[in-house]
């Protein structure tokens, strides 16, 4: 017995899940809960006058943006040892859903605990930043290996980035009615920070009715073991799939820079750009890149039919190695709006594309969830890497735009590797539309 394929209840139950919990990457990651954690954790000396964003964490002294990214490293670090030992277990097992469930769950009630931050107790106020990461990471692993099982290849790029494209919208709209609820009716964050829990918790019970369980391929008396085995196996088969390799290497290294972009935009603005002024520029700013990240989302995946997934995605890491060069260089909250616009294009294309081209290069295989977790480490890694690094160039320089020229080396080496997959790599395994 296999899972039916392409059923449009299920395939629409699995892009909700989106909708669910990108509110987490826009609000708590992305927008709001940034600017709340800048502004609880810094204040204005009386004498001087100055900023003062140093803050006391375990003993030692951390500029407030340096301990951020840590903390998040940490997070990505967390996910790299322990996703691909659950996913092998749920390929093992069956029991992708529940493991999707564990993360859900876990990352939407740490947005919750939020609501209790407090800068005088720093380390366990830090604690559910760091749960609420693993979560959200933790759970995407076991929603993107539904891909391949509930859709045909030629539908991956349309799902994909209908699944993107919900999350932007839904996100959005959170994020549009938390900044009247701020401004005019003066609620406190703290709050948003519950409903946001509560919104990735509630929408996500669409996605548990709607997926089918994934089947368990044999039963095993241990499969915590058969799951490193299964682990092995898949980094074997990688191994000999010369497209996959590749794209994982060049994967591997401009998504780094992008999910680091994502992380520390609003910090880079809010201490670079907008500094002593109203916030509320910067959340429209937010707001732009999320609306258009949606359009752009939808344009790659039509123009992908046309010359290529590699090619779109080729063309669109060389424009955000120029936009990282932009960034490095403007000082305007004007020029930062139209940043935002062309960032949000490109972040609604390299996500989307990136996962259904990587959905179709898989080989014939029921190790979805492994096969996965090899993604979602080789993202994690990097993000370990890049955050960690954009925050201790941040402590050595003291300046954070000097942090830029990192994502600028990162994806003029992420383009390099693309470069290497050519049209022949791709015919080689009869995937003729990944190229043009």
């Amino acid at each position: 017995m296999t899972t039916e394929k392409n059923n449009p209840r299920v395939m629409q139950g699995w892009a909700m899940y989106d909708w669910a919990n990108s509110v987490y990457n826009l609000v708590i990651t992305t927008a709001i809960f940034p600017i709340f954690y800048a502004a609880q954790t810094s204040h204005i000396d009386s004498l001087s006058g100055e900023v003062i964003k140093t803050v006391s964490f375990l003993g030692y002294q951390f500029s407030n943006t340096e301990l951020y990214n840590y903390v998040f490293a940490l997070a990505y670090l967390i996910v790299v040892f322990t996703a691909p030992l659950l996913s092998g277990v749920a390929d093992f097992t069956g029991n992708k859903k529940f493991f999707l469930k564990i993360f859900c769950y876990l990352g939407a009630l740490s947005c919750m605990c939020l609501y209790f931050f407090d800068k005088n107790h720093l380390e366990w106020s830090m604690l559910p930043v760091l749960l609420a990461c693993v979560g959200f990471w933790g759970s995407l692993v076991f929603y993107n290996a539904y891909l391949p099982e509930i859709a045909d290849p030629h539908l991956h790029d349309k799902l994909s980035a209908k699944g993107f494209t919900l999350g932007y919208i839904g996100s959005t709209l959170v994020l549009v009615l938390s900044l009247i609820a701020i401004k005019i009716f003066e609620v406190p964050a703290k709050y948003i920070f519950v409903i946001v829990g509560i919104w990735w918790i509630g929408f996500a019970q669409i996605t548990y009715r709607r997926l089918p369980k994934s089947l368990a391929r044999k039963s095993a008396s241990n499969p915590l073991f058969s799951g490193f085995k299964e682990i092995l196996k898949v980094n074997k088969e990688i191994m000999k799939l010369t497209v996959l390799k590749k794209f994982l290497a060049s994967y591997f290294v401009y998504n780094c820079a992008v999910q680091t972009v994502l992380i520390v935009a609003v910090p880079f603005a809010n201490s670079e750009i907008f500094k002593g002024e109203d916030k509320s520029g910067l959340i429209i700013a937010v707001i732009i890149i999320q609306l258009v990240a949606a359009v752009g989302a939808m344009v790659m995946s039509r123009l992908s039919s046309r010359i290529g997934n590699i090619s779109v995605i080729k063309s669109t890491v060389f424009i955000w190695m120029l936009g990282c060069i932009i960034g490095y260089l403007i000082k305007t909250p004007t020029e930062f709006y139209f940043l935002a616009a062309l960032i949000g294009f490109l972040m609604g294309g390299i996500q989307s594309m990136s996962r259904s081209t990587f959905a179709k290069l898989l080989p014939e295989t029921n190790d979805h969830a492994s096969f996965f977790s090899f993604y979602d480490v080789s993202e994690k890694i990097g993000l370990v890497i890049g955050v960690f690094l954009f925050g201790f160039i941040e402590g050595i320089t003291h300046d954070m735009r000097q942090s830029i020229l990192l994502l600028i080396v990162l994806f003029a080496l992420g383009f390099l590797l693309l470069l290497r997959i050519n049209k022949h790599d791709a015919l080689t395994l009869k995937k003729e539309e990944l190229v043009a």
